[in-house]
């Protein structure tokens, strides 16, 4: 192959920006993973997939995540780590695909505008937790909330010692469904969000309440990226929020240990049983999609900042082990909540609690029952309120440095940049401050099966095949100084496309049914943040080719050929060249950079 260069087809060259930063610590690319593994809508959107399969259940993640998860988040990390740019840029692999850099980036701002709920709701419950009666506990229901309505909650019977169960009201019918206070406390923000799922024939309501709360929500971000804004700082406030986070789940989980019922949870997530690890098998590679961030290339941008020698193939057994223990510690915790509202009622006795929402909303009447309920409604809301935070700064983050990476003159205005989607995604965001938005959020969350799906089998296609494997491989090694397994090749070239193509088949499936329950406008938005977006790789593609010459072939080869691919840093470009063996190449990338410098 010959080694194209901007300068040689007449274009602007890529200009490194050499103020970028890096990590202060190795680890902070670690610990920056993790918290990819923090987007709990996934969870609360796909409660059926994850959440009652048992730790058995997840087995057939760790064969995923050996046939597809590492050796992919090994491409990610070299694209980024081995260009020092962001998932934009790191296209220059082959120009022709660039498109796919900008896909990701409207994959991650689909997800932002919505993803201020799971920082409005904690922000809810830890307001209200300095109240000396919290408002969804049995006593502090009695000051909003109307007995005698229709609805029928778990503090209007009470459980006798011989466990039969006595009604507070006249209610003689056969079957009961028992209300949460904390998610009535939640739905009494909105006039006409009387149940789980609003009437769609019903108008819009905003509520003004969570306005207020999502202004709030995306101050602390701004403050965030005021503060922290450096490449360094900002790993080193993401390290210390990842870490306290999983000390707060680990404090939680034990204290957990002590609800009614929460042991019947735990043994029954840690029994074996056969359906699970077969639900397991068609539901957990599913997960695995969830490790490479909620716009897809966020390990592509955060391992761009690593130094060039940074050992990825250790990082990525590590990032793949880390994010499954986290996705169980959340699903112990998770399985102790639902057996304690299923021990509010008795087996004799026809009666459902009606849990929603489970981590996020009906976990506040859980807290409201143990002793100290304001302090542990504190922790347990501190601690999934860092957690949303960690999942949107990091994404905004990626976001900015693609886009600083690609577009040179905005370098200069870094700060008036971010503040400016910092301040358009808040504005989007107000949507989901109602009845509708904030109930039908989950469809967004889904579209990312198929469109993951998607964008990994275009990669795989890009660097293993147009950019070729042998080059691909003679790149990593280059780059970590050890060879890289050809199994490991064999495997990303054969069998991980066809995972991914079930994956993409089940996605589709999965987000036309998610988007047939919710609303027209959910709806709309997903085709604007994520199916248009796709049109962008081949509509790149066509530009590409239009700016090269030749044949309309020529133009086609000419565009996949990597153009300005090549590390940064002037001692590795120099070692790089000399092992490519491209010395015209060469002296061509050192007058090109020495003008552009």
């Amino acid at each position: 192959m010959v080694y194209e260069t901007s300068y040689g087809i007449g274009q602007k060259p890529f200009s490194p920006d050499l103020n970028r930063g890096k990590w202060e610590k190795p680890t902070d690319f670690v610990y920056a993973c993790f918290g990819l593994a923090l987007k709990l809508d996934v969870f609360v959107a796909s409660y059926w997939y994850f959440f009652d399969l048992g730790i058995f259940g997840m087995m057939p993640y760790y064969m995923y995540m050996v046939i597809y998860l590492i050796p992919i988040l090994v491409i990610h990390s070299f694209m980024g780590q081995f260009s020092s740019s962001g998932f934009i840029s790191a296209f220059r692999v082959s120009p022709f695909f660039k498109g796919m850099g900008y896909v990701s980036t409207f994959l991650t701002i689909s997800m932002l505008i919505y993803y201020g709920i799971f920082a409005a709701v904690p922000l809810l419950f830890i307001i209200n937790s300095v109240r000396p009666t919290l408002p969804w506990s049995c006593e502090g229901m009695k000051s909003w909330h109307n007995e005698s309505s229709e609805h029928l909650t778990i503090c209007n019977y009470f459980k006798a010692d011989d466990d039969s169960i006595n009604i507070k009201d006249n209610d003689t019918s056969d079957f009961k469904l028992l209300h949460i206070p904390s998610v009535l406390y939640f739905q009494n923000h909105f006039d006409m969000l009387e149940s789980r799922f609003p009437d769609l024939e019903r108008e819009y309501e905003l509520s003004w309440h969570f306005v207020g709360l999502f202004i709030l929500v995306w101050a602390i971000i701004a403050f965030i990226f005021y503060k922290f804004s450096e490449t360094a700082k900002f790993g080193r406030l993401l390290r210390y929020m990842v870490l306290i986070t999983l000390a707060l789940l680990g404090v939680c989980f034990v204290r957990f240990l002590f609800l009614p019922g929460s042991m019947k949870g735990l043994v029954a997530y840690l029994k074996p049983r056969r359906d699970d690890i077969l639900m397991g098998t068609g539901s957990t590679f599913i997960m695995v999609l969830q490790a490479f961030g909620a716009g897809w290339g966020s390990v592509m941008a955060l391992s761009s900042f690593n130094g060039f020698k940074a050992n990825i193939m250790t990082y990525s057994w590590i990032i793949s082990f880390g994010q499954i223990l986290i996705y169980i510690f959340f699903g112990l915790v998770t399985f102790m909540l639902e057996h304690y509202f299923e021990d509010q009622h008795s087996d004799n006795f026809n009666s459902h609690v009606l849990t929603h929402w489970l981590l996020f909303l009906s976990s506040g009447s859980a807290l409201a029952s143990l002793e100290w309920p304001n302090l542990w409604t504190f922790i347990y809301y501190t601690m999934l309120l860092l957690a949303s935070l960690i999942v949107m700064i990091t994404q905004i983050f990626t976001v900015l440095a693609s886009i600083f990476d690609e577009f040179e003159g905005l370098r200069k205005y870094k700060q008036k940049v971010t503040f400016g989607l910092i301040g358009g995604l808040a504005f989007c965001s107000f949507f989901f401050c109602t009845n509708h938005g904030i109930v039908y959020f989950s469809a967004l969350a889904l579209d990312a099966i198929w469109s993951h799906s998607l964008l990994h089998l275009l990669l795989i296609l890009v660097v293993l095949w147009i950019y070729g494997r042998e080059r691909f491989q003679r790149d990593i090694e280059f780059m970590l100084g050890q060879p890289f397994a050809s199994w490991k090749v064999f495997v990303l070239r054969f069998i991980a496309p066809l995972i991914l193509i079930i994956s993409l088949l089940m996605g589709i499936v999965v987000s036309i049914m998610e988007h047939s329950y919710s609303s027209v406008v959910v709806m709309i938005i997903s085709v604007f943040l994520v199916v248009i977006p796709l049109l962008s790789i081949p509509g790149y593609g066509l530009y590409s080719m239009y700016q090269s010459t030749g044949s309309c072939w020529e133009r086609f080869r000419r565009s996949c050929r990597p153009t300005d691919w090549y590390p940064v840093e002037m001692e590795h470009r120099q070692q790089y060249e000399e092992a490519v063996g491209n010395t015209d190449v060469t002296h061509q990338l050192f007058e090109v950079t020495d003008e552009v410098n």
